[in-house]
């Protein structure tokens, strides 16, 4: 049986301990490095190629969101389990927007723990129900903001990212069902709402201000 590698990162000398002696009680599970902040994590990663990271979200030198964020650069086969010892909510999803594969409480039963490790290995993610919705209300408030920096509405964006990419009056009738007229009129209220003239500089002001990444 392959056992699954995993490094642990903690800057809590007791934690990182505990969790080294109940992990190494698991018969397909083999610590192979212990590292005490973000900056040896990516060393630890670098040298020993762990399949695995148990990675803190406070440490010093360099937390384990700036970690993370490294290591899915460097070495995006890694799977990384953040690991916090209350809800950090926006660690955890920043982290998760890095790449990490989820989080788990300090609080957790080792077996879970050792559950958790086995269910990221296999292609799985861990995030509970709350993480995941606000993940979700998260990334709904930021492209809201986004796109209502300018008050578009979603039609006009629409029509906004078909003149970017270049097509015609004509052209983005057809796409979107509307009327020529109908589209030379929301053309009309963009180009005032941006406070442009043209369309090459509705599009520069889209791509600039973040709109054309939806």
């Amino acid at each position: 049986m392959e056992k699954i590698k995993v490094l642990l990162a903690d800057d809590q000398e007791l934690i990182l301990e505990s969790l080294h002696i109940v992990l190494s009680m698991e018969p397909d599970l083999e610590i192979v490095g212990l590292a005490r902040n973000g900056e040896e994590a990516i060393k630890g990663c670098e040298q020993l190629m762990p399949d695995m990271v148990l990675m803190d979200v406070n440490m010093p030198v360099m937390d384990g969101v700036a970690a993370t964020a490294l290591i899915k650069e460097r070495m995006p086969a890694t799977k990384i389990i953040m690991l916090t010892s209350y809800k950090e909510v926006e660690y955890v999803l920043a982290a998760l927007s890095h790449g990490a594969e989820g989080y788990l409480l300090k609080a957790i039963h080792p077996k879970d723990l050792a559950a958790g490790i086995r269910v990221v290995q296999a292609g799985g993610t861990l995030i509970s129900q709350e993480m995941a919705s606000k993940m979700i209300k998260n990334m709904n408030s930021a492209t809201a903001a986004k796109h209502n920096e300018f008050g578009l509405t979603a039609r006009e964006i629409e029509v906004l990212h078909k003149l970017a990419a270049g097509l015609r009056n004509q052209e983005i009738a057809e796409a979107l069902f509307l009327s020529e007229g109908t589209v030379k009129n929301y053309i009309s209220t963009i180009y005032s709402k941006l406070n442009v003239k043209g369309r090459r500089e509705a599009a520069r002001k889209a791509r600039e201000s973040g709109m054309m990444d939806r």
